[in-house]
């Protein structure tokens, strides 16, 4: 029997876990399934014709938010081709509504519904024992009707739906990645715990509340691995990393005492549960040795307590800072548009106490009303009006209107091209002092693009410091000077450009000036310590000098100073180079 069991992911970038993990538990048949993964990016044709030139017996194909509209479109062509071929589903996206899905692909043969390890195990040996049953008079009804955790058609064509499954020991789970060349260039997934202990309105993973954990010397064991192998990220999925206090302090001291100095380790987690033990042993690690996810979602109290969280800002607030001050983890923090009882008003607040706390990344998100969740329950109550296709995401609630989601999209984007590219950090926070809020300076901004027409179309990261520039320019004329100077040291602080842009003038140290400097530096080392083995010519190639008329690195008042940017020591966290003051005299 052949078995594909099929994936399409996001990115090229991003792998999954779940095909992986179903094929390394069905080991009794190993050596007949493959796994296949695509990504939505790849043309529809070329999957298919993929997929038949594997010519499966029965094809198991994971479905999530993102997927679920190409792998529609895979469902009612592959039975054309692959007429005799058994097609299952799996995944979040089809588990809690599996009686619409199989009446929606009358070609889909069933769904495996929640966790699909065992399921799947249990699926394959019944179809190599269907022909010898079947010739013992055993009616292929019964041989479903057996199987916990699926939905099914029955001898005549209507819908049986199964109970689901008792949740599996996660440690029986074998590991999934003894062939990590076969996962070259591409994000690592791990899972070390299942389930979530809280119940938020908007997620799936509410519904399941049996929290279990991986084995902890087995979850070691697979850490040593990834260690050794100097696999570069490893993202935990689980969902509440630090919910249980002695799992999550045993993994991050296996990780800080084993480092190699390569692989970042990343993890969700609640930031108001983390106590002083953890707190100081996380202050304790190697500069981006992990980084930490926290969603904070809204810092509105009543929305809190509607979507059924637990959430205490101020903690959050003051642990965040806290881990700040290390400088030696990557931050991120999320929120969600769309939540009950937070209009724009309300939504303004959120942002600008998450924004104040300076965290690396900050996304914003918007609701996405999930078929099974308990905020789709309560959609007539709350006003919410969403798409109707993937991934569902809100349009407008009694709160908040679609004309007001439209401005919070554009502060989105002006987020994500400006802060979160970290490439305008010091511009930025220059230009905030002229807002009464970061939020109304997103706003601002989004508007600039909308009226100069610059959102209909793609820019080069070039244009972009054009276009903050030009922004500074038409708004704050009178800080054009000094922006343009922070805008060619944020340049420059992420990067040695060799074709310099029109925006930053003219190269102003001179050549003598230069000369000078980096003969002096190839035999004394006052600025360059480590690069005693490169002469003149190579430290000049590996480090920018800038001249500038405005102390960048402090005040921002008038100053005449010199900047040598090192491109070979860098910032573990942030990518920028190390930055020092030449002195002239």
């Amino acid at each position: 029997m052949k078995v594909l069991l099929a994936a399409v992911n996001a990115k090229y970038i991003h792998s999954n876990l779940a095909v992986h993990s179903l094929k390394a538990y069905a080991r009794t048949y190993t050596e007949e399934i493959e796994v296949a993964e695509y990504t939505i990016n790849q043309t529809f044709d070329a999957i298919l014709q993929d997929i038949y030139r594997r010519k499966p017996d029965l094809l198991g194909i994971s479905c999530y938010l993102w997927n679920i509209e190409y792998v529609g479109q895979l469902l009612r062509e592959l039975p054309k081709i692959l007429p005799d071929t058994k097609i299952w589903l799996g995944g979040p996206e089809v588990s809690y509504d599996a009686k619409a899905v199989l009446e929606q692909y009358p070609k889909v043969e069933g769904v495996m519904c929640g966790e699909g390890e065992e399921t799947f195990a249990e699926l394959l040996r019944v179809y190599h024992e269907e022909k010898g049953a079947l010739c013992s008079g055993v009616k292929r009804d019964e041989l479903f009707s057996d199987i916990p955790g699926i939905a099914y058609r029955n001898k005549d064509k209507a819908v049986i739906q199964n109970d689901f499954r008792p949740v599996i020991d996660l440690s029986t789970i074998p590991f999934v990645y003894d062939h990590i060349e076969d996962f070259e260039n591409r994000i690592i997934y791990y899972e070390s715990s299942r389930g979530c202990p809280f119940s938020c309105s908007y997620c799936l993973s509410s519904i399941d509340k049996c929290l279990r954990f991986r084995e902890i010397e087995l979850v070691k064991k697979e850490l040593q691995f990834f260690i050794d192998e100097k696999v570069p990220q490893v993202k935990f999925v689980d969902r509440t990393f630090n919910c249980n206090h002695k799992h999550a302090i045993e993994i991050w001291k296996y990780i800080k005492e084993h480092d190699k100095g390569i692989t970042n380790f990343h993890f969700e987690v609640a930031a108001d549960l983390l106590n002083e033990e953890e707190l100081e042993l996380i202050e304790s690690m190697r500069p981006g040795l992990i980084q930490l996810e926290i969603g904070v979602q809204s810092t509105n109290e009543q929305t809190i307590r509607e979507i059924r969280r637990t959430m205490r800002f101020e903690e959050v607030a003051r642990i965040v800072q806290r881990i700040n001050q290390g400088e030696n983890v990557h931050q991120h923090l999320d929120l969600i548009a769309g939540l009950p009882y937070e209009d724009m008003e309300s939504f303004q607040k959120s942002f600008d106490d998450v924004y104040r706390l300076h965290p690396e990344q900050l996304q914003l998100g918007f609701l996405k009303v999930l078929k099974g969740s308990y905020m789709e329950s309560q959609k007539e109550r709350y006003g919410l009006v969403y798409k109707s296709r993937p991934p569902y995401e809100v349009l407008y609630t009694k709160w908040l209107s679609y004309e007001e989601m439209m401005q919070l999209k554009s502060v989105e984007e002006m987020v994500e091209v400006y802060y979160n590219s970290r490439q305008f950090s010091y511009c930025l926070r220059k230009l905030e002092e002229e807002y009464a809020s970061p939020f109304v300076l997103y706003q601002g901004l989004g508007r600039y693009y909308e009226n100069h027409e610059l959102h209909l179309m793609s820019h080069s990261r070039i244009t972009r410091y054009e276009i903050l520039l030009g922004f500074i320019r038409e708004k704050h004329k009178e800080r054009e000077s000094l922006c343009r100077e922070l805008l060619t040291f944020d340049l420059y602080l992420r990067e040695n450009v060799k074709n310099r842009p029109e925006f930053a003038g003219e190269h102003e140290v001179s050549k003598d000036w230069l000369n000078a400097f980096y003969e002096t530096e190839s035999k004394e080392h006052q600025y360059l310590i480590g690069y005693e083995a490169y002469d003149k010519r190579q430290l000049r190639k590996m480090t920018h000098i800038e001249k500038f008329h405005y102390d960048v690195l402090g005040t921002c008042e008038e100053k005449e100073n010199f900047i040598l940017f090192d491109y070979q020591n860098r910032s573990r966290l942030t990518h920028q180079a190390a930055v020092t003051e030449v002195e002239t005299q």
